[in-house]
Formats: C-alpha cells, sequence, structure tokens
C-alpha cells in the first residue's frame, strides 16, 4: 500500500478535523500520523497515511479533501523511516549539533526533510517557489543563522509552514550561545523623546496596577476588558508573574507610575499565544503601545512562538491598525462586534524570505 504524507490547511473550527479524516477513510485510508501546523492562513493538518493504491491518486485525494473544507492540499510520497516520534528525532538532532556544530545545514535539511541545504549570506533574496498546482514545485525556506549567514533549504511538493520555520528557528538556537532568560529592564523612547522604562511585571506590583486602572477612563477599560473591570485582583497579578502562564510587562514613567500593561498568554494551541495591552489615556497615541507590541514579537519569537492573536472589539480601531501595521491579519469571529488579529511570529512572507523584526529600542 503506498505511503503518503498529506497536508491540507482548513478553518480553525471544532469539527474539521473529523471530516477531513472521514474524508480519508473513505478512500480507505490508515492514519499512521498526524500533526497541526500553523499555516499562512489558517491550520495545516499534516498526516501520514497508508493507502491502497486505487485510493492514492493525488488529484482524488486533493479532490477528496477539497469537498471536505480542506484548501492548498499537498500530496506526496512518505518514507516508512519518516514515522518516527517527532520530539525525539529533534532531540536526536540536538545531540549531534552539540558534538559537530558545522553540520547545521544536514541537521535542518533532516528536521524539515528538505532536499537542498546550502549556506548563503544573510539578506539574500529568495525566490518565489516554481510555478505549479498546490503543493507542486520547489519551495524555499531561509533560516538565519546569526546577523551574517542564513541556510537556504529547498524542497519539492511541500510549501514549509510557519511551525516548520519555528522549529528550525529553534533548532538553531540549540547550537548558539543563549541570549538569557527573562528579559531585563530596559529604557525605550517614545515619539516625543520621553524615556518610559519596561520590566517585567512583580507581584509587588498590584497596587500600581490598581492605580493605573483607576485612572483609566470606562471606555479604556471597556477596549481592553469588552466591559468596566475596575482593576485585576491579586490573585490576577501573581498569575501573570508566573513563567509558566506567560509574560507581563510594565512600563514606568518618569515619575514611577505605571503607564501600561503588555500581556504574552500562552494557550492550548502548540507554539500559539495571546497577547493584550492596556494604555493609560493620558499616554496613548504617543507611541508607547507600538513599543510595547514590537517588544513582544520579538520576546515571543525568541521563545520559539509561532504565532499571535488578539481578540479585540471591531470599534477598536487603534488596536486593529497597530497589530495590521506589524503584519497581523484580521478574522471574523462568531460575535460580529468582536474581530481576532492574527500575526505569525517566523517573520518571513509566503515566499520563505525572511522580513524585518519591529524595531525595539535595545536596554539604556
Amino acid at each position: 500500500m503506498p505511503l503518503l504524507r498529506i497536508r491540507t490547511e482548513i478553518d480553525d473550527r471544532p469539527g474539521r478535523l473529523a471530516v477531513l479524516t472521514a474524508a480519508l477513510a473513505r478512500r480507505g485510508a490508515n492514519i499512521l500520523g498526524l500533526s497541526v501546523q500553523v499555516g499562512a492562513e489558517g491550520v495545516v493538518d499534516e498526516f501520514i497515511v497508508d493507502m491502497p493504491a486505487s485510493g492514492a491518486d493525488p488529484d482524488g485525494v486533493r479532490e477528496a479533501l477539497a469537498a471536505a473544507g480542506g484548501a492548498r492540499t499537498a500530496v506526496v510520497g512518505a518514507r516508512p523511516h519518516e514515522l518516527v516520534d517527532e520530539p525525539t528525532r529533534a532531540l536526536v538532532l540536538v545531540a549531534r549539533l552539540r558534538q559537530d556544530p558545522q553540520a547545521l545545514p544536514a541537521a535542518l535539511a533532516e528536521l524539515l526533510r528538505a532536499g537542498d541545504a546550502v549556506w548563503q549570506a544573510a539578506g539574500t533574496a529568495v525566490a518565489h517557489p516554481l510555478p505549479g498546482a498546490a503543493g507542486e514545485g520547489e519551495h524555499v525556506l531561509l533560516v538565519p543563522v546569526g546577523p551574517r549567514r542564513a541556510i537556504r533549504l529547498a524542497r519539492a511538493g511541500l510549501p514549509f509552514t510557519a511551525t516548520e520555520a519555528a522549529r528550525a528557528d529553534a533548532l538553531v538556537r540549540a547550537v548558539l550561545p543563549p541570549a538569557g532568560g527573562r528579559p531585563a529592564s530596559r529604557r525605550v523612547p517614545l515619539r516625543d523623546g520621553t524615556q518610559v522604562v519596561v520590566r517585567p511585571i512583580e507581584p509587588a506590583d498590584a497596587g500600581a496596577v490598581r492605580a493605573m486602572h483607576e485612572r483609566c477612563s470606562p471606555d479604556t477599560r471597556r477596549m481592553r476588558y469588552f466591559g468596566p473591570k475596575p482593576f485585576p485582583p491579586q490573585r490576577d497579578i501573581d498569575l501573570s508573574c508566573e513563567p509558566a502562564h506567560g509574560l507581563t510587562l510594565v512600563a514606568e514613567g518618569p515619575d514611577g507610575s505605571l503607564l501600561a500593561l503588555a500581556h504574552l498568554v500562552h494557550v492550548l494551541d502548540p507554539g500559539v499565544a495571546e497577547l493584550a495591552f492596556l494604555v493609560e489615556d493620558a499616554w496613548q497615541g504617543r507611541g508607547l503601545g507600538r513599543a510595547l507590541a514590537g517588544l513582544l514579537v520579538v520576546l515571543a519569537r525568541d521563545r520559539g512562538l509561532v504565532e499571535l492573536r488578539a481578540t479585540t472589539l471591531s470599534e477598536n480601531v487603534r488596536m486593529r491598525r497597530l497589530l495590521t501595521s506589524l503584519g497581523g491579519r484580521t478574522r471574523r469571529t462568531g460575535d460580529p462586534g468582536v474581530v481576532e488579529v492574527r500575526l505569525r511570529l517566523d517573520g518571513r512572507g509566503a515566499d520563505g524570505a525572511r522580513t524585518a523584526a519591529p524595531r525595539v529600542t535595545a536596554p539604556g
């Protein structure tokens, strides 16, 4: 029976995976492996299946999955050794690189099953995939290794997903010198030249957080919490300080008062976190929100996250403009008054080329 690797992109809604597996079952497929990844427009489901020759026609598989709601479906052959446990395979590659860091191109090629991996100068243009049907042609991914070099990966048939780009970046970080853990305090200049200090929140900040909420107008609090929440309780502050929960930054003004909160909260979806902001009314429109957003993007990427998501009121134009200016894509929700903005963190466009990270002032 032919062994196939099948990828298809679906809307991130409950029940969609069950519809896809039912469509594969009708073609006689036995699913041997499944992974969920983040794609350019939605969720990418990847299956390894063995399938009778009568149902293994790639065009037929694509048509069946398209009828089940799948889009941009790719079907390529697979080999038995690809059924290895993915975390184990990644750890073996890290151990190999600890002994021989120069084997990084080969390790990246093995990690992402790329047919070609070569060194090149960072910033070199990446060619678009060759024309063809969904999944056809050569696809390219550029993986930066430090500020001056990069590794160009190429493979036929399967486009690289944002999740795979994040995996490649994580493998590179495993062999580069560590960048440090908890983010340090840093001075960030605003548009008018005012310097604010941005640092991780502390349990002792509870009183200052409450005072900042009391200075915020009801409308500002409504935009953040979808209702006029007075202030978060101490248990919420304590939770924000837990690394397993995520990361919360505070901005301090020249007089030491808190001006803003920026949250990066881990969710159940792998490689994804939610972000949210609250900026005191008197400090809005001065570039503070943009500085915090840019910093969270950089820190989230350093943590290996693939995507940031923000749920906001449709009328919150300032928040939507901020996130879309960073590359976010707006999606509708079941509530017409609420939208979701999704921001990829791998820093690459659809052609695999890496784009510049948001500019953030280095620690002062």
